[in-house]
């Protein structure tokens, strides 16, 4: 039961409640600080022990071994190829590590955990009794959440996400001067079941928002999501995900070398671009509709959502071949004109000026030291 169910005009969506009757309404009042969402559509995982904050740091794409109690941060599992398979917002209280991941990944990262610790001195926990809010730092909710989260003698589990800024060791590929991230202070707080029943006694009804208002907010952040733009080819870099849940100068660890070559050495084959839809015909089209230069698909939706000065907005994944410049987005039978802003350039990556080695056949031939005898 989502912990603002019984609040006037709750609409249920697939993973919890979708909004209370005005999605734009909502959207502004979270963005001000104003309102929190239940995000039912995330779960956590506790990973407790001494050796665990070196042992994450060894299999994951972050660095994390040195967190102190408080400290915010996100990571990646990565195959040895380099694509991503789990994504996990990531706070330590000083005694455990907690994982924020989607709610449809959380089940296979923790089993993925558990048969990764060998004789490691740590344990994984799935706690789905825990309450994750969802708010954006600054306002009236915020500073009730913060309230809740603070209740107690421990520290207060408040995950603050990194994609305000780039992260030490991580690189931004978008070329931009004032990234849409840099205004997002979205905050998640992991609460007891009778913390969040008292906070939401205690709030005023219009200060809850539904998933589809952080789902606006995210979208126009530019930020990515395990939930909608990983599929079973994704590299960090094409979401620009290295900005935050990759350190580029820490230590091995699986899909590492993928991340380096492609990075110093090549580009990666597709990237993430937002798109402006024209919302004359009122259609909305769904994630994994196709998108089209001319009559050529070069990629497909990831996210899309109505938000409450953009408009209808969302992100692709485009083939590095798409051309930058209008789009179009088919979504049962209608055409959507879509106007691209580049996030990843094609160009991305290749951050390393490699020097040519001369031939040999080429290198002039070594002088004779008897000729100056």
């Amino acid at each position: 039961m989502s912990v603002f169910e019984s609040f006037p005009g709750a609409v249920a969506g697939d993973a919890g409640i979708a909004h209370f009757g005005d999605p734009f309404r909502e959207q502004r009042r979270l963005a001000a600080g104003d309102a929190v969402v239940a995000l039912d559509d995330r779960t956590v995982i506790e990973v407790a022990g001494p050796e665990r904050l070196g042992w994450l740091d060894s299999i994951t794409s972050q660095s994390v071994g040195h967190l102190n109690a408080g400290d915010s941060t996100e990571l990646l599992v990565l195959d040895p190829q380099g694509r991503v398979e789990h994504a996990a917002g990531v706070v330590d209280d000083g005694t455990s590590t907690w994982l924020i991941a989607d709610a449809a990944d959380a089940d296979a990262l923790a089993t993925w955990l558990t048969r990764m610790k060998f004789r490691t001195q740590a344990t994984v926990d799935v706690r789905a009794d825990l309450v994750l809010l969802g708010f954006v730092d600054g306002g009236s909710a915020a500073l009730a959440v913060h309230a809740a989260a603070a209740a107690g003698d421990r520290i207060p589990l408040l995950w603050e996400d990194p994609w305000q800024h780039v992260a030490l060791g991580g690189h931004q590929y978008a070329e931009v001067v004032d990234h849409p991230g840099a205004s997002l202070a979205w905050r998640i707080a992991l609460l007891s079941p009778d913390a969040a029943g008292e906070l939401a006694a205690t709030i005023d009804h219009e200060a809850a928002a539904g998933l589809l208002a952080a789902e606006a907010l995210r979208i126009a952040a530019w930020r990515p999501r395990w939930a909608a733009e990983v599929d079973d080819r994704s590299l960090p870099h094409e979401s620009d995900w290295i900005r935050t849940a990759v350190h580029l100068n820490k230590g091995c660890y699986r899909g590492q070398e993928t991340v380096a070559k492609v990075h110093n050495l090549g580009h990666p084959p597709r990237r993430l671009a937002a798109l402006q839809l024209d919302g004359s015909d009122a259609v909305l089209p769904e994630p994994g509709s196709p998108v089209f230069a001319g009559d050529d698909e070069v990629g497909h939706v990831t996210s899309v959502a109505r938000h409450h000065e953009d408009g209808p907005i969302a992100l692709a994944i485009l083939a590095r071949r798409a051309p930058i410049g209008d789009l179009v987005v088919r979504a049962d039978g209608i055409d959507i004109a879509a106007s691209q802003q580049v996030i990843v350039p094609a160009d991305a990556g290749a951050t390393a000026d490699i020097p040519r080695l001369t031939r040999l056949s080429r290198r002039p031939a070594a002088p004779d030291p008897r000729a100056a005898v």
